[in-house]
């Protein structure tokens, strides 16, 4: 009598990973401004970005990601990155929320730094730096001719990302024990923050970690020890 084996014994011979998309091009991400909490678009660029992501993953993972472990901001930009790359069906994750930019959002750091009077840096400084004086509600009109609302408050500090950051790698480290394969669809610097709480580094080495609008890394374990496997494919 043949006896098969269960399911469970064969996810776990097969390795677990984390794979880490970025959403695609906005006008924001083009013009350098802070893009946070405020809702923008893609751009059509965008939108051509995140299907060719979708074609690179297929290649990359034939066996493809089973939906309860899709995971994605919520934020328009990263789930329709998430619906444009072939992946329909996500749970949407409050944890992969970009950076609460605070009086930074909706303007570029030299803006910033004119603003505030003095030279600013988001890793250096962060957004407690920046005084009330800045606060306010205003509105941009993007390329397209479309209005967003921007807030601009308090914002996050860098450690209040870097703890839900790790909150959602004590979620995923399990997963990955188990062999499972991980997708989350998010922001670039929530994306890169996760990393070093994956890496057990500073959160502000994540200044250091380039990730491209619709490009994809991979964090898994080796030995013992979370690495990164691939980095802005």
């Amino acid at each position: 009598m043949t006896v098969s084996q269960p399911i469970a014994s064969e996810g776990a011979r097969r390795k677990g990973r984390v794979v880490l998309l970025r959403h695609g091009q906005t006008a924001w991400s083009l013009s350098g401004q802070h893009t946070g909490k405020t809702d923008i678009p893609l751009t059509g660029e965008g939108r051509d970005q995140a299907r060719k992501a979708g074609e690179r993953l297929r290649r990359a993972f034939p066996d493809g990601f089973e939906p309860e472990y899709v995971y994605a901001s919520p934020l328009k930009r990263a789930q329709d990155t998430a619906r444009l790359a072939g992946f329909d069906r996500m749970t949407i994750c409050d944890d992969l929320a970009e950076w609460d930019y605070g009086r930074a959002e909706g303007r570029t750091r030299q803006e910033v730094s004119r603003l505030a009077g003095r030279e600013w840096n988001l890793w250096r400084d962060g957004t407690q730096a920046l005084g009330s004086d800045m606060d306010g509600t205003w509105q941009d009109t993007l390329p397209s001719g479309e209005h967003v609302t921007v807030r601009n408050g308090p914002g996050e500090t860098l450690n209040q990302v870097a703890l839900r950051a790790g909150r959602l790698v004590a979620r995923l480290e399990p997963l990955v024990d188990q062999g499972r394969q991980v997708l989350l669809v998010a922001h670039a610097h929530i994306l890169r923050i996760l990393t070093t709480q994956w890496l057990s580094l500073q959160a502000d080495d994540a200044c250091k970690f380039r990730l491209d609008t619709a490009h994809y890394s991979v964090l898994s374990q080796y030995k013992g020890n979370n690495v990164i496997e691939t980095w802005n494919c």
